[in-house]
């Protein structure tokens, strides 16, 4: 009698806690399904999407922003970053990312016959929580780790490759949007009066999502006025139109950069990256086509900072040597040319339009 009992007792204590466990994992998935769903997209999904119209295809799209292929949704991220990590994390890492505040990216083509001004700009910027990579276009990288900053830094090698060939490839917008602001630099600038964290401050008070530094007049290679400093001010957005090259609103004269030394917001870059086509070489003229990314006004939102200047040396590399002042003179002035007459083409075709409505 005596065991029949105890068995009895036992037999509850098992359904006690059988049912308490089948509650609280009820309650967990509950929970879950709230915060995260842990969905998978079915091969019926994926069916109805292809019969589906294509706003309708766009609308599932939205919604299921988090859905890649049969993934579920709960373990899909969308984005990463160029932060190194370390194989440790011990208490001084964890600190250092605790102090972190808003992060930035600079990335430069580096050519080995450039290293001492490369140096220059990273003792500047590596200071002021920049994340850093070097485009080896001429594949020289080890040559590089006798400076101290070197493994802090990402490098990236590819033989006689421009800029905007590693920028199209390496800096897509979901790798870099944890960085506030994006500085795409040659090489062959002087920053001994350029602090970043200024800059930055500039930028962002007058709201800037498209800039650059401004150029001294004196040192560096001059291609446009609108890139020239200014001493008066902090800033510019356009060229005074009394000059004779800039007797119109408009790129090169206002709401303008070069691309020497464009610098993008986050959202100006997402932007900006899509613009550059996948065989772009050496870029030239991809700096009139900026204003789209102008995110709004071009003239108000594209401008040049003149209290934080560079010295911009005009070193050709890639084997442009060969290419004179005069040469880059004529291709800027056809440039220009092509640009006007664009300009030209669209008031016509307007005024055209304009008349067919009346």
């Amino acid at each position: 009698m005596r065991l029949r009992l105890h068995l009895l007792v036992l037999c509850l204590i098992i359904l006690f806690v059988v049912y308490n466990m089948a509650s609280y994992q009820h309650r967990q998935t509950a929970l879950d399904v709230k915060s995260r769903p842990f969905e998978t997209m079915t091969e019926s999904d994926v069916a109805g999407a292809k019969v589906s119209s294509r706003a309708t295809v766009k609308v599932s799209e939205r919604a299921d922003a988090s859905r890649i292929g049969f993934l579920p949704r709960g373990i899909v991220e969308h984005y990463s970053d160029m932060e190194l990590k370390p194989l440790w994390l011990t208490k001084s890492v964890q600190s250092q990312r605790s102090t972190q505040n808003e992060r930035c990216l600079i990335a430069i083509p580096a050519g080995i016959n450039q290293k001492k001004s490369v140096d220059a700009i990273m003792k500047k910027f590596l200071p002021e929580n920049f994340t850093a990579i070097l485009f080896h276009y001429d594949g020289k990288v080890n040559e590089w780790n006798d400076l101290p900053w070197s493994k802090s830094v990402i490098h990236i090698a590819a033989s006689n490759q421009t800029k905007w060939w590693f920028a199209k490839r390496f800096l897509h917008p979901s790798v870099v949007s944890m960085y506030a602001y994006i500085f795409l630099w040659d090489e062959d600038l002087e920053v001994d009066n350029f602090n970043p964290r200024r800059y930055l401050n500039i930028v962002k008070s007058e709201k800037l999502v498209i800039s650059q530094p401004g150029l001294d007049p004196k040192l560096s290679e001059i291609h446009h006025p609108i890139t020239v400093r200014k001493k008066a001010g902090s800033f510019h957005r356009r060229v005074s139109r009394a000059n004779k090259e800039c007797s119109r609103e408009g790129p090169p004269c206002s709401g303008w950069v070069e691309g020497m030394a464009p610098v993008f917001s986050k959202s100006a870059w997402q932007c900006a990256w899509h613009l550059i086509q996948n065989d772009l070489v050496h870029g030239w003229g991809i700096d009139y086509k900026f204003g789209y990314c102008a995110q709004g006004d071009r003239t108000k939102n594209i401008g040049v900072v003149d209290s934080e200047f560079v010295v911009h040396r005009g070193v050709q590399t890639l084997g442009g040597s060969a290419m004179t002042k005069n040469t880059r003179a004529k291709n800027s002035n056809a440039l220009r040319q092509k640009t006007a007459q664009g300009q030209q083409q669209t008031r016509v075709c307007l005024c055209l339009t304009s008349k067919g409505t009346l």
